[in-house]
């Protein structure tokens, strides 16, 4: 392919980046979900064997969480809407579960992971959507090996899906007594949590195999990163600003919205 046939590829990048800033700020996830499903359709588009394009989108997603979780975490805590106490007591298990995570997600196919996800955002979505606001299943997180389960799984699964902490969570935590925002500023910085250590190791796992698309390091494609990171950096605080603008149960609604969609588009790309 020439230049001329990379530009409308550089500037599906440059707007998908421009929408996961966005959506990392309001929502609270890395933008990854977004990310990825765009990522792989463009990698088919150049003939990168499908052995190799997910691992690609996921890799270089979680790449690009990594900066837009820093911005969008920056923002909240300004705000006040980090808990800094729980990612003190949580951090440890949610880094070990995004590790666990990454290295599942090299023993099974793309398509499984999709279905499970898209299942689980169907829940999820479901429960932002019939619940009310002050729907509580406990007044506080589940402590001790409860809370240090739920914080790997939560690591774990977002891993392998290549996204942010935000559509675990954001319903987990509102569940358990946070307030929205609170909850979303949280996850955000959950985000950094789990991509820098599953980032590695797609690195590490794609080190020297075959196929890979230009500049591309491990699994983690330069490119990709390069024209999608600064247009999250540059968005997210929007995202934040429209979260502490929105009341708590159009907030939800709007999450519950987005997780249906990516559950819909996750069940037609099976077919």
């Amino acid at each position: 392919m020439n230049l001329l046939d990379f530009l409308p590829l550089v500037a599906v990048l440059v707007a998908t980046g421009c929408v996961a800033g966005v959506l990392a700020g309001l929502l609270g996830v890395g933008g990854g979900i977004v990310i990825v499903p765009v990522l792989f359709t463009m990698l088919g588009l150049i003939d990168i064997p499908d052995s190799v394009r997910m691992h690609v989108a996921v890799g270089t997603s979680l790449a690009s969480i990594v900066v837009t979780s820093i911005a969008s975490a920056r923002s909240h805590h300004k705000r006040g809407a980090v808990d800094t106490s729980l990612l003190k007591s949580w951090g440890a298990w949610i880094f070990a579960g995004s590790v666990a995570g990454t290295l599942v997600a090299g023993a099974i196919s793309g398509a499984a992971l999709s279905a499970v996800f898209a299942v689980v955002a169907l829940l999820v979505a479901a429960y932002m959507t019939f619940t009310k606001p002050d729907f509580r299943v406990r007044e506080s997180l589940p402590p001790g090996p409860a809370g240090w389960a739920s914080g790997s799984l939560i690591g774990g699964i977002s891993a392998m899906m290549g996204i942010g902490g935000g559509t675990l969570c954001v319903p987990f935590f509102n569940a358990c007594g946070f307030p929205v925002h609170r909850a979303v500023g949280t996850a955000a910085a959950i985000g950094l949590i789990i991509a820098v250590p599953a980032a590695l190791g797609f690195i590490i796992t794609g080190w020297g195999v075959e196929a890979l698309p230009r500049a591309s390091v491990g699994h983690v494609n330069l490119i990709g990163l390069v024209v999608i990171t600064p247009f999250t950096t540059l968005t997210a605080p929007l995202g934040v600003k429209l979260a502490h603008r929105l009341s708590p149960r159009a907030l939800k609604l709007a999450f519950a919205v987005f997780l249906f969609a990516t559950a819909v588009r996750m069940f037609i790309g099976l077919l």
